[in-house]
């Protein structure tokens, strides 16, 4: 039988996010039909992660929807999956950066509205994180998408814990002679950060991922992954050398 596929959600008061996360899921069993998929979150909404770890049995896959390296996939993830002693677990990469990524923020802003033009820059919006790391990813989604967009200028900036402030951004571009600025949501699900954001241009902004076909292809994709790193782990820790290390 296949791991079963854990997606972790951050979790969000806005009534939007958990339809929108469950469409998503919905997306990712029509590619995988015989794929067990769950949902589990990190905080505020139900399932909890570690409610559905106790729910499962045999081996999972934690999947995080999630766009960089964050403190929750650093941390808690590994923390939730330590905890599970019932179950073979192993952790996926998130989402971000990936061209599958860049695909579904460059069509969610051409629904928007977005066009490109001599004045035309985009922010990128994110949630933020004090880890360098999740910055570096950030980044690096905003150059794919600048390639993306024909070389339109994209900034990220962040609704919270790092800067630049999403508005802040905005303004800087406008002064540097930039007056159709849109927004590019950065978030998997509407949330309060999400609004915030789409909320700090008066050009075009961009809805969230949600359940964009390119997500679910790269949640799989994700999923994948993990299985053949752990299964390569396992392999060199069988190897003749590696058994011969462990009993000198």
């Amino acid at each position: 039988m296949q791991p079963t596929l854990v997606a972790v959600a951050h979790g969000s008061r806005d009534p939007r996010a958990l339809p929108t996360v469950l469409a998503l899921l919905d997306r990712i069993r029509e590619l995988r039909p015989r794929l067990d998929v769950r949902l589990g979150h990190v905080e505020l909404n139900r399932p909890l992660l570690g409610e559905t770890l106790e729910d499962t049995t045999g081996a999972a896959v934690l999947v995080p929807l999630l766009l960089g390296r964050g403190h929750h996939v650093k941390r808690d993830l590994p923390a939730a999956a330590a905890r599970a002693a019932h179950l073979d677990t192993c952790v996926a990469a998130p989402l971000g950066p990936h061209p599958l990524l860049v695909e579904a923020l460059y069509e969610r802003l051409a629904e928007a509205g977005w066009s490109p033009g001599a004045s035309t820059a985009v922010v990128l919006a994110a949630a933020g994180s004090r880890d360098p790391d999740s910055a570096a990813d950030t980044r690096r989604t905003a150059a794919l998408l600048s390639e993306r967009l024909g070389g339109a200028p994209v900034v990220p900036a962040y609704a919270s814990a790092a800067a630049p402030a999403v508005p802040d951004a905005v303004r800087a571009l406008a002064a540097r002679g930039h007056h159709r600025i849109a927004v590019a949501s950065y978030f998997t699900a509407p949330g309060r950060f999400a609004a915030q954001s789409a909320a700090a241009t008066p050009g075009p902004a961009a809805a969230p991922l949600g359940d964009h076909p390119a997500l679910a292809r790269l949640v799989l994709q994700r999923y994948d992954e993990a299985l053949v790193r752990q299964r390569s782990s396992l392999a060199a820790m069988a190897s003749p050398a590696a058994l011969k290390l462990a009993t000198a």
